[in-house]
């Protein structure tokens, strides 16, 4: 599990750290502002989970995260995404968060069955971890968190938690019952990107 949640952490450091740096180009950030805003994004749910697991943030012990980062947006550079088409961005930005999203979900959910959490400990500290970072980037860039709005955002890491449950309790926990749900979960978000899917708003006229 340990090999699972590492790899998770790296891919969605490198799709966060992508759709951060792509959100800083649409808001017209400076050079600072493009490293802030994938820095945060990238690291932010995962310091959130190491502070509420009681341990030293992953980001201030271990190399992996900041050198993802770096080299993320070098990429990032490399490849002139900042010059992409809005349409090709946008599409790339949904593509990269949806990514992180789904890889912050499991990482969460599996450390906190690792460490016997009950079922709402895991959906909380699975949601927690995916937008996070997200929260941090919208509130620095002064707009409304996705989170609040977006179409079946956070929903998406309550639902993978919700699945690795199901999986631990039928004892079929591995890397490839973690690759199905990761899968469905991408799939899910980016069908209910497409299609427009909202849960219901208050209506309050």
């Amino acid at each position: 599990m340990f090999d699972v949640v590492i790899a998770a952490d790296i891919l969605g450091i490198f799709a966060f750290a992508l759709s951060g740096f792509l959100v800083g180009v649409r808001n017209n950030l400076d050079l600072l502002g493009l490293i802030i805003s994938a820095s945060l994004t990238a690291l932010g749910g995962g310091v959130v989970r190491d502070v509420l697991l009681g341990r030293t943030p992953f980001a201030f012990n271990e190399y992996y995260p900041a050198l993802t980062v770096i080299i993320t947006i070098l990429f990032a550079f490399a490849f002139r995404l900042y010059r992409r088409e809005q349409l090709e961005r946008q599409w790339l930005f949904v593509v990269s968060d949806t990514i992180g999203l789904v890889a912050f979900s499991i990482t969460g959910a599996l450390l906190a069955i690792e460490v016997e959490f009950n079922f709402f400990g895991v959906m909380i500290l699975s949601f927690l971890t995916a937008v996070g970072g997200g929260v941090l980037r919208d509130t620095m860039i002064n707009q409304v968190p996705s989170v609040l709005i977006s179409d079946f955002y956070g929903s998406i890491a309550i639902i993978v938690s919700v699945l690795l449950l199901l999986l631990v309790q039928v004892d079929m926990i591995n890397t490839w019952g973690i690759a199905g749900i990761a899968g469905f979960a991408i799939f899910l978000r980016l069908l209910a990107y497409y299609k427009q899917w909202h849960l219901p708003k208050l209506n309050m006229d």
